[in-house]
């Protein structure tokens, strides 16, 4: 029996979901089941949806500099209460307790952003444009603004977007994975100690329907959605439909260029840290290396030990390094598409499926996976695999290497190992991707910058984190002004 119901947050107060159905919360390391999560139908987003509309009027006169007084609180409510967030985001997401705990750290950095919303949203005032016409420019708020989060980052994710939304004076309604929503449930306990006023901040649970409900509900100004590429242009084309805004972060393929003159100790260690981190499951994972003439030989041994090397287990036991994929059906997809690259003339290298890991017979366990020779024409080599899995492929030069990160739909990220100055300069010109690294792993943009990505990883125009998120939660208004003379009196 579930140890826990979950519930929705609502209007100020945690409140029994309406409708009847509901899935387990499983922690993937030991199949154990942690709670139950309802499945709201789309009267309970309504409720939401009301209450932060209800809420809209009062919190966008509150002054920006009162509103971030919340989040002041928030960040230090965050810090006081990391190891047992850590701990939550583990058990249900499976990654270890250091990942949790840096995955923590890269949201606390967002709220850190979001408070320095009294300077991100001032506008800007030209005098006199013609005689005795002044203009100016300010920001407001959009009004209810959805937020709905995948599994792999159950605490970053939403905090790329919450702080940001009610900083910048929205209120808003927070739909978490369906896998892994007791994250967020423990940061809305925590959201209300704040003192935030009731309605601004409300979390739903559910699943599609949900989703679709906030897409289509007349009263929800802006979305913002990480998730699969699927997922990420049906949220963006329904919400568009509905004449909403919307930003939808996709799926990749991460490519990785490695070169002869790389520091290939230190590339191998990076490189089976991104493709094997979090288990693969990450939107800027490590997927395709790439090797450059006789770099192939060496990165393809020095890889391959690292991943028969690498520590599988649950990730609350001390010197694991990887832990299990979410769910049984994760994993049986995974294990497909090994199987796939095998038939299609990649040779596994490195097999991870069915691995025995003591005490998580249970669980959904694989080890790293290196696949060898993989045809860039297969459709593993366009596929995102979502584990971990790193394909290897070796072309002639850097020319080769930049044309097949160019020739995938997806434009996540892409990153070079080298100590050529002139090949990371050309490199980061033509790579057609939105988050670059050179010689490193993960190129994940800090809380100031925008989280990028082109093609089919991104659909919208504005990215989440720092000024991004501010200009995507607010509208701009533009006031020209004439005050003739004859019409004021003169004291």
């Amino acid at each position: 029996m579930p140890s826990t119901e979950l519930r929705n947050y609502i209007g100020g107060a945690w409140t029994a979901a309406s409708g009847a159905g509901s899935l387990p919360v499983v922690n993937p390391a030991t199949g154990e089941t942690l709670a139950s999560v309802p499945l709201s139908p789309a009267s309970e987003v309504d409720r939401a949806v009301s209450a932060a509309a209800e809420a809209f009027p009062a919190w966008r006169r509150t002054s920006p500099g009162d509103r971030i007084q919340v989040l002041f609180k928030l960040k230090q409510l965050l810090e006081d209460d990391l190891e047992e967030l850590a701990r939550t985001v583990t058990r249900e997401c499976g990654k270890t307790r250091e990942e949790s705990i840096g995955e923590l750290r890269r949201g606390i950095e967002n709220v850190e952003v979001a408070c320095g919303i009294p300077t991100l949203l001032q506008g800007y005032v030209s005098e006199d444009i013609a005689g005795g016409i002044d203009e100016t420019m300010i920001r407001q708020p959009l009004g209810v603004v959805a937020i709905v989060t995948p599994f792999n980052f159950p605490g970053m994710i939403p905090l790329w977007f919450l702080p940001y939304a009610i900083a910048c004076g929205n209120t808003a309604v927070v739909k978490p994975s369906e896998k892994v929503p007791m994250t967020m449930a423990r940061v809305f306990s925590l959201l209300e100690k704040t003192g935030l006023p009731k309605g601004v901040a409300n979390l739903v649970n559910g699943a599609r329907e949900t989703v679709d409900a906030l897409l289509d509900h007349p009263a929800v100004r802006a979305v913002s959605f990480v998730g699969s590429t699927p997922v990420a242009r049906h949220v963006y084309s329904r919400a568009a439909a509905n004449g909403k805004r919307a930003q939808a972060q996709g799926g990749a393929k991460n490519p990785v260029i490695v070169l002869p003159d790389a520091d290939m100790e230190a590339a191998t260690k990076i490189i089976a840290d991104s493709a094997f981190g979090c288990a693969g499951q990450r939107c800027l994972a490590s997927s395709v290396a790439i090797t450059v003439g006789e770099a192939g030989k060496e990165f393809t041994a020095a890889i391959a030990e690292a991943a028969r090397a690498r520590v599988v287990g649950n990730g609350l036991t001390p010197g694991v390094q990887m832990g299990p994929v979410i769910s049984p059906q994760s994993k049986s997809r995974i294990e497909g598409l090994i199987e796939a690259g095998a038939r299609e003339g990649a040779k596994v290298l490195v097999d991870g499926r069915a691995p025995r890991i003591p005490g998580g017979e249970k669980g959904t366990f694989l080890r790293p996976t290196i696949l060898d020779g993989v045809d860039p024409r297969s459709s593993l080599a366009r596929t995102e695999i979502f584990g971990p899995v790193l394909s290897l492929v070796n072309v002639p030069d850097v020319d080769a290497a930049i044309a097949l990160v160019n020739s995938s739909s997806f434009g996540n990220q892409a990153c070079l190992f080298t100590r050529s100055g002139a090949a990371a300069r050309k490199f980061r010109y033509e790579a057609q991707v939105g988050n670059i690294g050179i010689n490193v792993g993960v190129a994940a943009p800090i809380a100031y910058f925008p989280f990028s990505g082109w093609k089919d990883s991104f659909f919208g125009d504005l990215h989440g984190q720092g000024r991004d998120s501010v200009d995507f939660y607010t509208e701009k208004k533009v006031i020209v002004e004439r005050w003739p003379k004859e019409w004021s009196r003169v004291f």
